[in-house]
């Protein structure tokens, strides 16, 4: 089991780039950003679907030979859907229309691949002070999502015990919402190319909608917490497209797949760092002080975005991430 889980998390650092990628290559520019949005709407959708399918086929059982019966049978479907999308993509699927869709996709087809370096191309992205910011900012926003998805249930039954099925309830609301937010962010972007001013915008909704989240949470109304959570889902996850966008824009002509890579990258690391942290918060203090530790770097992430013309500000505000994040490891460990 556990290698199979291996195998898997190494193969989605290869998905998880794929909707700006698939996005430039096909469609124009008018169309690119929806597409995008479409891309990481199928995504959530998978993740839906992972809430949805895994409680019916998997009963809660006392004995384990029966469950890992039911185990097993989940895993024959799963790897059966799998090659079949495989098999798919591999006889359908081309590498690229044969006509451009953009300018750009036809000078990058002037580039033959022995004159692409993978290494120069990376070099040139981290001399690149406004992405270095959007890594940093993305990692942040999309590292709290992480915290807060991975540690969702345990937060809902803290303040509702025996409420199992709404904590899987609200995880769903979260992605069903996400859904909805990435396509609205995409369609949008694609009307007003309005890039900073809808990522900046998105970033602060993302905020309030922690800060909502993280105050209703012990209220004893599960409702408010459905509602709150959604919103906090439906800005949360818009911000995916809007990054993966924001990030080609800002490092043409480098690959949309490098870009989007390093952004990956950096919402992992974050999202390990802070599911970590937050769950050490959070059995030290309580549940709204670990939500109130996402809030603070939510906080600044977004000031960043909005000052990214400021490099003082902005590298004052990375120290600061740094002496908070070594300050939680010292309490907590």
């Amino acid at each position: 089991t556990f290698l199979g889980q291996f195998t898997c998390s190494v193969a989605q650092v290869f998905i998880l780039g794929m909707p700006s990628r698939i996005a430039s290559v096909w469609f124009g520019s008018e169309e690119v950003s929806t597409a995008c949005s479409i891309g990481v709407f199928g995504n959530q959708l998978g993740i839906a679907i992972g809430f949805l399918v895994p409680p019916i086929l998997v009963p809660n059982v006392d004995n384990l030979d029966e469950l890992a019966a039911h185990i097993r049978v989940m895993f024959y479907i799963t790897a059966g859907v799998a090659t079949f999308l495989f098999v798919l993509v591999v006889i359908v699927f081309q590498e690229h229309p044969e006509i451009p869709p953009t300018h750009a996709q036809a000078a990058a087809r002037q580039i033959s691949p022995e004159n692409y370096s993978y290494t120069a191309s990376i070099l040139r992205l981290l001399r690149n002070k406004a992405f270095i910011l959007l890594v940093i900012t993305y990692g942040l926003n999309v590292g709290c999502f992480y915290a807060v998805s991975t540690l969702l249930n345990r937060m809902i039954i803290e303040h509702y015990p025996g409420e199992e099925v709404n904590a899987g309830r609200i995880g769903l609301t979260i992605v069903i919402a996400g859904m909805v937010g990435s396509l609205i962010c995409g369609i949008w972007l694609d009307r007003s190319k309005t890039y900073k001013q809808t990522t900046l915008a998105v970033y602060v909704m993302s905020l309030v909608g922690l800060v909502l989240y993280a105050f209703t949470l012990d209220l004893g109304h599960l409702w408010v917490v459905f509602i709150t959570a959604g919103t906090l889902g439906f800005f949360m996850t818009g911000y995916l497209p809007l990054g993966f966008e924001f990030a080609v824009e800002l490092t043409y002509p480098e690959s949309e797949g490098t870009s989007s890579g390093l952004l990956n990258c950096s919402a992992q690391v974050f999202g390990i760092i802070f599911t970590i942290c937050q769950g050490k918060i959070m059995d030290s203090f309580n549940t709204l002080a670990g939500n109130l530790f996402l809030c603070a770097f939510l906080l600044i992430g977004t000031i960043i975005t909005g000052a990214d013309r400021s490099i003082l500000i902005c590298s004052s505000l990375i120290e600061l991430i740094v002496i908070i994040a070594y300050k939680v490891i010292q309490i907590c460990f």
